[in-house]
């Protein structure tokens, strides 16, 4: 798979812990998921560009300490330098042409506590199993990236899916085509692996592809027993949310705490998209997946 980065100078890079300021309170069986539209690196404004704020990110992910990252807009150079500042992470997915060189649905977990057993992707079209495949009237194709993911520690499984659908007003139908076409390929997996599903939807809760998808899955936010910091997630840099945009879906787990981190790093704020993050809880029986 492609962006899959296990150069022998990373991994030597990965053997060491990165240092780590404060997190949530966590209990053992506990499973930190994080959805982080981490902005494209076009922007050439002063406290946009990517490399004024890189170091905010990831200084906000070692804080947070999350299992797994669900990323939208990532880009090669975004990935290879948050890997490369993240030890112990590794990332993996393809962009959303089918190759590498543009935008992709990348999955950063830390591989001392979790291990890939399956990963792919799929595009939200009429043909998703076509790499970089745009049908529906998108401007651009919109993919899928996912893994069957196993915790190191006690064998947990579950799936995540990440996606990010089109972001115009009028793409609201082919945002719904997507959410059903995600939700087609969810019910074909085992019932008894949760799932969790991240990214930046382009929609709002109340939306029809919020309906479609809770019609399927649980709003991690909804359902979380403590909720901290704001609702509303997209705020352009101006650190004033006007859209909530960014959710945590699930089916199978239960949800400790919902977050929207709208920390400022060193005063800078990490991306124009607040991340979002969910403490979920597996089920008490254990798992007996395939």
């Amino acid at each position: 798979m492609l962006f899959r980065f296990h150069r022998p100078a990373l991994l030597a890079l990965m053997m060491f812990a990165a240092p780590l300021g404060s997190a949530w309170a966590q209990a053992p069986d506990a499973l930190k998921v994080m959805s982080f539209n981490v902005r494209t690196p076009a922007d050439t404004d002063p406290g946009k560009r990517w490399e004024d704020r890189r170091d905010a990110m990831v200084t906000l992910i070692r804080e947070q300490k999350p299992e797994v990252i669900g990323t939208q807009e990532l880009v090669r150079k975004q990935g290879e330098y948050l890997v490369a500042h993240l030890p112990g992470y590794t990332l993996f997915g393809r962009d959303r042409r089918g190759g590498n060189a543009d935008e992709h649905m990348g999955v950063l977990y830390d591989s001392a506590r979790l291990k890939v057993l399956e990963s792919g992707d799929f595009w939200l079209s009429d043909t998703p199993d076509v790499p970089g495949s745009i049908t529906w009237g998108n401007l651009f194709p919109r993919m899928v990236t996912w893994a069957l993911f196993q915790r190191q520690a006690d064998g947990q499984r579950f799936y995540l899916f990440n996606t990010h659908l089109p972001y115009r007003d009028e793409d609201e139908p082919r945002r719904v085509l997507g959410a059903k076409l995600i939700v087609s390929r969810l019910a074909t997996l085992p019932k008894d692996i949760p799932v969790v599903v991240t990214g930046d939807f382009n929609s709002e809760p109340g939306s029809d592809t919020y309906k479609a998808f809770t019609a399927a899955l649980g709003d991690a936010r909804e359902l979380a027993g403590k909720v901290e910091g704001p609702r509303l997630t997209f705020h352009d840099f101006t650190g004033k949310p006007t859209v909530e945009l960014d959710w945590i879906l699930v089916r199978g787990f239960s949800v400790d705490r919902f977050s929207t981190l709208d920390q400022k790093p060193g005063g800078v704020l990490p991306s124009d998209h607040y991340p979002v993050q969910a403490e979920l809880r597996f089920p008490a029986s254990p798992p007996t997946g395939r």
